[in-house]
């Protein structure tokens, strides 16, 4: 069945599995990769771009480098607002602002971290279940509560305390990182007329309020988040 075309109205919660529930960050330097890439290849810019890129920078090139750089138009293809990445799977929310942005975007992050991944650990084939699933969000209150989902996914699967998992956008909203991939004043203005160091307060306790509720019921799909 195809899939419903992507709207650039709306946010999508966007996630994906390895294949046979298989693990696929097996390292601490996996994770890093993933969110190196996600911040790396959001831009209408091709891989062919990147790769030039690198091999000047590798080169020590770095005026060439910069030169390449700023020929290229630097507009990204996502805003992503949360992520999470888990041993198994990973989740976003994201919204698109560039045509056919998630699916560029999903294009090559996902093909590009395979890659590096068959590589180090000399394997074979497809690493990810299918293509990546992305479910529409239309209303405000479901917006909140994907960002919940997604911040705190660590904590709703019983891997670890989302405080406690740094390969999330969580610590960013909390006020304990200061993450700049994620685009947060979406959710943030939610909080209306509340001063920042209250809507991190709020907000912290709107997640601990909702784990519970979703840890409770067991079909995600009834639940609206998957």
């Amino acid at each position: 069945m195809s899939r419903k075309p992507i709207d650039s109205l709306y946010y999508y919660h966007v996630y994906n599995r390895g294949v046979d529930k298989r693990r696929i960050f097996l390292a601490k330097w996996d994770y890093v990769r993933f969110i190196r890439s996600m911040r790396e290849f959001n831009n209408v810019n091709s891989i062919g771009f990147y790769r030039k890129y690198l091999i000047k920078k590798n080169n020590m090139d770095t005026c060439s480098a910069s030169s390449l750089l700023a020929e290229q138009e630097n507009k990204p293809l996502i805003d992503i607002i949360a992520y999470c990445l888990n041993p198994n799977h990973f989740h976003l929310l994201a919204r698109e602002i560039s045509e056919n942005g998630i699916s560029k975007f999903m294009h090559k992050v996902a093909g590009g971290y395979t890659r590096y991944f068959n590589e180090r650990y000399n394997r074979a084939g497809c690493l990810f279940q299918g293509k990546y699933k992305a479910k529409e969000i239309t209303s405000t209150y479901d917006l909140m509560k994907v960002s919940v989902y997604v911040n705190c996914n660590s904590e709703i699967h019983g891997i670890a305390k989302a405080e406690n998992w740094p390969w999330s956008s969580y610590l960013d909203y909390i006020g304990i990182r200061k993450g700049t991939l994620c685009n947060k004043k979406d959710v943030y203005e939610e909080f209306i007329n509340i001063e920042e160091i209250k809507k991190l307060k709020e907000y912290i306790k709107f997640c601990n309020e909702l784990i519970p509720e979703i840890k409770a019921v067991k079909n995600l799909e009834k639940h609206g988040l998957e």
